[in-house]
């Protein structure tokens, strides 16, 4: 699929492309974008079913894979920098195992290649039980989230996803598809005969975070090197974004 994206920087400074993560898009990443502008082109992608991008009914890392390999081709880009959260964090990896001569360097923010056991269907239900027909302000929603979201921050995240068309609240992602997904975005696909990936690789984690396990990404990416960002859990870019940016920088070459 073509995805809907935004450019930050000159383009003829070498690229980076930033992959958000489930529920995500790309107003999340605009800070972080604005300021590795300075030294990189910045294109900052919408994933398939997310943001301003298209809709289709089959979402996994395979398929997203081809979505931004499809945009690289689109872009002439004969390499690039790679940075990807969560989800995107996993595309991005596949990205490198099954495609390594277009990336340069490689940057994973809070995910490991390995399938989780947690389940986004309890989120999922939430939100599509939110009567949108009856609510007149975008506090009404949070505030009716709260019991089953009690953290606030996250809760203002997903409602960014709440759009108000002609006088009445819809939802800008089609949950049928997420839910119909969730699976596969939790999963990681199978890598038995898959050869690693030898590029220079950064994994970036925060403190508090217990998304990239022990010994879970050295098998795949053996010239990893990892960062901890302080005071940080899995929004990393969000909740310590100079600390952040200046893991990316330091690690990226100019």
């Amino acid at each position: 699929m073509d995805l809907a994206f935004e450019v930050f920087g000159e383009t003829h400074k070498r690229p980076i492309i930033i992959l958000h993560g489930f529920f995500a898009s790309v107003r999340n990443w605009r800070a972080c974008a604005e300021k590795l502008s300075k030294d990189y082109c910045v294109y900052a992608l919408d994933a398939r079913n997310h943001g301003a991008s298209a809709h289709h009914c089959l979402m996994d890392y395979n398929v997203m894979t081809g979505d931004v390999m499809r945009f690289i081709d689109q872009q002439a880009l004969a390499e690039a920098n790679i940075v990807g959260h969560s989800m995107g964090g996993k595309t991005a990896m596949w990205l490198a195992l099954n495609y390594p001569e277009y990336i340069d360097n490689l940057i994973v923010v809070d995910i490991a290649p390995i399938s989780y056991t947690h389940s986004f269907a309890p989120l999922i239900n939430s939100l599509k039980n939110l009567p949108l027909s009856s609510l007149t302000n975008r506090k009404q929603a949070e505030l009716q989230l709260a019991e089953s979201i009690p953290e606030l921050s996250y809760r203002q995240f997903l409602l960014q996803n709440l759009l108000l068309v002609n006088g009445s609240y819809t939802w800008r992602i089609n949950l049928d598809i997420f839910e119909h997904n969730g699976d596969n975005i939790i999963a990681f696909p199978n890598t038995d005969n898959t050869p690693p990936f030898y590029g220079n690789t950064l994994f970036i984690s925060g403190e508090k975070s217990n998304y990239i396990p022990q010994n879970s990404t050295q098998a795949l990416f053996p010239r990893a090197k990892y960062q901890i960002v302080a005071n940080s859990e899995h929004w990393v870019h969000v909740q310590q974004p100079d600390a952040f940016i200046k893991a990316v920088t330091d690690f990226l070459p100019t």
